[in-house]
């Protein structure tokens, strides 16, 4: 059975309710399992994969862009990507001088450059890095083309509170990181773009910028959103909707990393698992004050005779502005599992039970 189909944002990009996030591969996944669930997602019809040049994560110079290349060996070996909708992102300006992410511009050469260079979104890094993930993932075109995050200060990751002093120099405009997405579709290397982890003022600046530089708006805005981290819906909703700027979210982190599905609690979670395996990685989504809630959520699905992953994708997907919600998976089982929730409809009563819920734990999964 086929998935819920719908145009994204103001495009004529039609994508299914369900996008595989493959941040795993190379990592967490092996070229083999990686080949294994990719192959099951085309035959289920899960045709939207997301990436990004960043990946895998947690980050580590050792096997930096190994996700694309995985993707790329994938529909080389399978002839598939007439059939795919691909979605990749470039690397977000760096907001601390203490990381080191100059192996990420590096590797955008073929043999890697040994110049040390900070990631930069001004024209000459986009460009630099939408070739390398074209040449990674085997394509000579992306349907999607994402900017990873802002450049500027921003509160994002969980953070809510906008603080001046947290305010840093930018290296490159919204309006030449828009001007270079304009000319990365007009060269065909991209079909649309988008934005990720912005913020309502960061949506208006961009639009605006592309409405003056006669650029088509941004189709997608890739946040994080879930039953236990809503922030999406108190104002950011309004810029994209439909009678405003009309962009689609995909929606990141739905199951909270693996702490909405119960697995941590119920003792199913393996040495594999993302919060067993890297605990200070998205740490935010396994806090005491999340897992409280999750266990709310997990017992109104007990309630209504599903599992606590069923009603957190099920619940995500019917949201109003929902574009498509990105799934992660670490294995077959839960890949199948996950897959099999967006043929679930929730009643008034489970969204009502919800809505209680969130009105007592608001957003657990803020950091601020």
């Amino acid at each position: 059975m086929g998935f819920k189909q719908q145009l994204l944002g103001s495009s004529n990009l039609s994508v299914p309710i369900v996008c595989v996030g493959t941040m795993t591969f190379g990592e967490q996944n092996t070229e083999e399992e990686a080949f294994e669930m990719l192959d099951y997602c085309l035959e289920r019809g899960a045709i939207f994969l997301d990436t990004a040049e960043l990946y895998p994560v947690p980050v580590k110079k050792e096997n930096n862009g190994m996700t694309e290349k995985i993707i790329g060996r994938w529909l080389e070996s399978r002839k598939c990507r007439d059939k795919i909708i691909l979605a990749s992102k470039v690397h977000g300006g760096m907001f601390s001088k203490d990381i080191d992410r100059s192996f990420i511009v590096a590797n955008r050469s073929e043999p890697p450059s040994t110049e040390i260079v900070q990631p930069k979104l001004d024209e000459a890094n986009i460009r630099a890095a939408c070739e390398a993930s074209l040449r990674r993932l085997k394509t000579d075109y992306l349907d999607l083309y994402q900017i990873h995050w802002p450049e500027r200060y921003a509160p994002i990751f969980g953070a809510r509170q906008y603080l001046p002093s947290k305010e840093r120099p930018i290296s490159s405009t919204i309006d030449e990181q828009v001007i270079a997405m304009g000319k990365l579709i007009k060269e065909g290397k991209i079909r649309h773009w988008g934005l990720s982890n912005e913020t309502t003022m960061g949506v208006v600046l961009f639009c605006e910028a592309a409405k003056r530089h006669g650029v088509p708006l941004p189709i997608s805005i890739q946040n994080d959103f879930s039953l236990v981290y809503r922030g999406y819906e108190e104002e950011l909703a309004e810029a994209c909707a439909p009678c405003n700027y009309n962009i689609g979210l995909l929606a990141y982190g739905p199951l909270a990393g693996g702490t909405l599905c119960m697995k941590y609690e119920e003792g199913r979670a393996t040495e594999n698992s993302r919060h067993n395996k890297y605990p200070q990685f998205q740490a935010r989504y396994h806090s005491e004050r999340t897992k409280a809630a999750a266990a709310e959520y997990a017992a109104i699905a007990k309630r209504k005779g599903l599992n606590p992953t069923q009603l957190a994708l099920a619940w995500t997907a019917s949201r109003w502005f929902m574009g498509s919600v990105i799934i992660g998976m670490t294995s077959m089982q839960q890949l199948k599992e996950n897959l099999d929730s967006f043929d679930i409809e929730l009643d008034e009563e489970t969204v009502k039970a919800i809505d209680a819920v969130h009105v007592e734990r608001r957003n657990p999964n803020c950091i601020d």
